[in-house]
């Protein structure tokens, strides 16, 4: 059937894309809102490091509950940084390139990379927050959810 995987489960789409986004933006205000306090009691880098955890560990709440409809798990939060590496190796990529080889504005290139690296981000995400469904696997939906368009059914691994 169109629109769904090899295991009966409701392809993504662009509402997951969208979804995926704007948590992107709340987490960018997140980590501002967290960045800016710490910055005066803390030296920067500090600041910043405990500022990107927290904004982190809210993004995986956020994508988990709210984008991917799905339970989270220590493995899941344990794994869900890599989506941090892989937005940021997307983005420097497409920077350097876009100003680089193409000349693009540098001032304009980090949004431009930022949009081009989404779709991966996404992917990424979605792999480590709704893996493949294994054979055999028990799966109902996430509390809160049954009946609702789009609930998901549950993953393996202890809940958070």
């Amino acid at each position: 059937m169109a629109g769904r995987s090899a295991g009966g489960r409701r392809a993504g789409g662009a509402g997951q894309l969208v979804r995926f986004a704007a948590v992107g933006a709340v987490n960018t205000a997140t980590f501002y809102a967290c960045y800016l306090p710490l910055h005066r009691l803390l030296p920067y880098f500090a600041a910043y490091s405990l500022a990107f955890a927290l904004s982190t560990a809210g993004s995986f709440l956020l994508n988990t509950y709210f984008t991917y409809r799905t339970r989270p798990t220590w493995k899941k939060f344990l794994l869900f940084p890599l989506t941090q590496v892989t937005n940021y190796a997307m983005q420097s990529a497409g920077l350097v390139a876009l100003v680089g080889w193409y000349g693009v504005n540098s001032a304009l290139a980090p949004l431009v990379a930022a949009a081009f690296a989404l779709p991966v981000g996404h992917l990424v995400a979605r792999r480590i927050l709704r893996p493949p469904a294994r054979a055999g696997a028990d799966a109902g939906p996430v509390p809160g959810t049954a009946g609702q368009a789009g609930a998901s059914p549950v993953r393996s691994g202890d809940p958070v």
